[in-house]
């Protein structure tokens, strides 16, 4: 009876494994799901314990025992895309960056972009200059710490917040100016709001730099945006194409081909060398998908693709889910009470990878709470800075009071780790 007892447990640990998603305010949320669960089960359960309905913007992100970074495939088996063993752990993240994000129908959709796009400034890979910067900062403060108090934040409060991997004095010092003088009186909705707004003007918007080479073999930055396609090189954009420009994109062993239409049929081919063969596939399907998103006018238009020639053996590959134009039309025929958003707020503190603390991410309808199963546990500060050697040498301008103009990045140079708090 004990030896039955055993095996059957033996059995339902086989087909079973935990899983832990890190959500965009840093906490955790874990569950057990049977071993034979695609992607797609994960994600909903993600999203229906975060009473999210907006969720085509979102994806889950791993990263793999040789550091490249995946998106989650929704179709397939979650234990098959793994390729370490379980417990796995992953993170929810903004896959596709609303080309309004103000616009959004939901609050609750807004505030998930927020943080994502508070992660970006922190990360640097938003990068704008410093009376912008100062801007989207104080809006940050305004949303989560409220008006400005002398009682409660007295000379200097600024700087005991990290905003960006680098920040100047006369920065902090404008940011708590602004703070003070201008945003007085506004809701954390309304802050958030102005927030996303003065974001999605910045020309690295959306930006998830993946890091390459051109042909000559100089470092550069390809990303993918929800306006086009980018590339950066040293301190500028030197490729922009439309998404309605590009026709294809393909990839062999380590290197990628973008394949464009420009005006008066000017045809274009830019070719870049990624540091494997496995993130330049990862280049490519996110390429892929990005193209599918924001360029189709419906799913139904969606087309299996190859990643080279017809007649060469290559990876095929298929976009699953909804394309923009249908998740704002989606959006729109939402009628609900909106949820309730508990906002999380700031920690003084100069290296934790967020900065957020105390009450954490949750949106309950305010007609009828229910629980909300997330595991709560603090992340460890880590320092993302010594991952900037595995990254290319392409160097950002840094902030100087002596130039107010300049451009505010993470420490002189474009991050883009591998990190999955990323």
């Amino acid at each position: 009876m004990l030896s039955r007892f055993m095996s059957g447990s033996i059995r339902n640990l086989e087909r079973e494994y935990n899983c832990t998603v890190r959500l965009l305010d840093d906490t955790e949320y874990t569950c057990t799901i049977q071993r034979d669960a695609k992607g797609q089960y994960l994600f909903d359960l993600i999203c229906h314990n975060l009473n999210l309905l907006e969720k085509d913007y979102f994806g889950i992100r791993y990263v793999d025992p040789d550091k490249q970074r995946h998106w989650l495939e929704f179709t397939k088996s979650i234990a098959k895309q793994m390729k370490s063993q379980p417990p796995f752990t992953m993170c929810l993240r903004v896959k596709f960056y609303p080309p309004d994000p103000a616009a959004l129908k939901e609050e609750i959709t807004r505030y998930l972009v927020f943080l994502q796009i508070k992660r970006d400034l922190y990360h640097g890979r938003l990068l704008c200059k410093t009376s912008d910067a100062a801007m989207l900062a104080a809006y940050i403060l305004q949303a989560e710490i409220g008006d400005y108090d002398p009682g409660k934040h007295p000379e200097g409060y600024s700087s005991k917040f990290q905003f960006f991997p680098k920040q100047s004095e006369k920065l902090e010092r404008r940011i708590a100016d602004i703070h003070k003088t201008e945003l007085i009186g506004q809701t954390p909705e309304t802050s958030e709001r102005n927030f996303l707004q003065k974001a999605q003007m910045l020309e690295t918007y959306g930006v998830d730099p993946h890091p390459c080479k051109d042909v000559s073999g100089n470092p550069a930055f390809l990303a993918f945006t929800p306006f086009g396609f980018v590339v950066l090189q040293g301190n500028k954009r030197v490729h922009f194409l439309k998404w309605n420009e590009v026709t294809k994109l393909k990839f062999e062993g380590k290197t990628f081909h973008i394949y464009a239409n420009q005006k008066e049929d000017k045809k274009i081919i830019l070719t870049y060398f990624a540091p494997t063969p496995e993130a330049c596939k990862h280049l490519w399907k996110c390429g892929v998908e990005n193209q599918a998103f924001y360029k189709l006018e419906k799913s139904s238009q969606v087309r299996t693709v190859s990643s080279s020639n017809l007649f060469f053996k290559g990876s095929r590959f298929r976009y699953s889910g909804r394309v923009a134009k249908e998740v704002m039309e989606r959006s729109a025929k939402i009628k609900r009470e909106p949820p309730e958003i508990h906002r999380a707020g700031l920690v003084p503190s100069r290296s934790c990878p967020s900065i957020t603390h105390g009450p954490r991410l949750s949106s309950v309808p305010r007609t009828r709470r229910r629980a909300v199963h997330i595991s709560i546990m603090e992340v460890q500060p880590q320092s993302f800075f010594v991952l900037l050697s595995l990254c290319l040498h392409s160097v950002w301008p840094v902030y100087s009071p002596s130039h107010p103009q300049s451009y505010i990045s993470g420490a002189t140079k474009m991050m883009s780790t591998f990190d999955e708090e990323n």
